[in-house]
């Protein structure tokens, strides 16, 4: 979901690989038919296939540019066969361990203490009233010259990933993150503890149940 001009289903084609894309860019899309004619364009809610069409289906770095989040991963679960994986990609807007931010709603001590309080509590809101739990909303960024994710309207994060996964059926298989600024040891260190949900961005796979 969200293949844009297609370069990820031209490399998993050329592993040998079935691949299909969509995206609500009919320019992208003509640009991904240059790599596959499987790439389409779709609606934005509604995908194209029927349940459990694809042996595996994911989104990589989309999520926080959709309006409806929550719908549009309960879309991609819906396509998956059972037993099939689920791969969702996004920055951790809601990062609170680091440096070197890219984005404002990360960027300063004040913004990371709020983003710690804000994950402290979606842990209790997921406890005691999961059917409240929607992800936050974020005013999009208007500037010159225009930086990576100055358009995202969705404060994604690895938290509420893997919680609406298995609210729609998946099992989480691996929930990981990366700082491109970290020394690799220490970036190992951070995703074995529970300081993987402050990092820069989320990789959450899931198995569809």
């Amino acid at each position: 979901m969200g293949c844009g001009v297609g370069q990820v289903v031209n490399r998993l084609t050329q592993a040998g690989a079935e691949a299909y894309g969509v995206d609500v860019s009919e320019p992208s899309i003509a640009k991904a038919r240059v790599f596959s004619p499987r790439c389409q364009l779709y609606d934005g809610r509604h995908l194209p296939f029927d349940d459990g069409h694809f042996t595996n289906a994911g989104a990589l770095n989309v999520l926080e540019h959709v309006d409806e989040p929550e719908a549009f991963m309960e879309e991609l679960v819906r396509v998956v066969k059972p037993g099939g994986k689920v791969l969702i990609s996004s920055p951790n807007f809601l990062r609170f361990a680091g440096f070197r931010d890219y984005h404002v709603h990360m960027r300063g001590l004040a913004s990371k203490w709020r983003n710690f309080r804000r994950q402290q509590f979606k842990r209790r809101q997921m406890s005691v009233a999961p059917q409240s739990v929607r992800f936050d909303r974020m005013a999009p960024i208007v500037k010159i010259p225009f930086t990576p994710d100055d358009d995202a309207i969705i404060a994604t994060n690895a938290l509420e990933i893997g919680f609406f996964l298995e609210k729609y059926g998946c099992d989480i298989t691996r929930i990981s993150t990366t700082d491109r600024y970290v020394w690799p040891p220490l970036d190992w260190v951070l995703n074995a503890t529970a300081l993987r949900f402050g990092t820069f961005s989320a990789f959450v796979l899931a198995r569809k149940r």
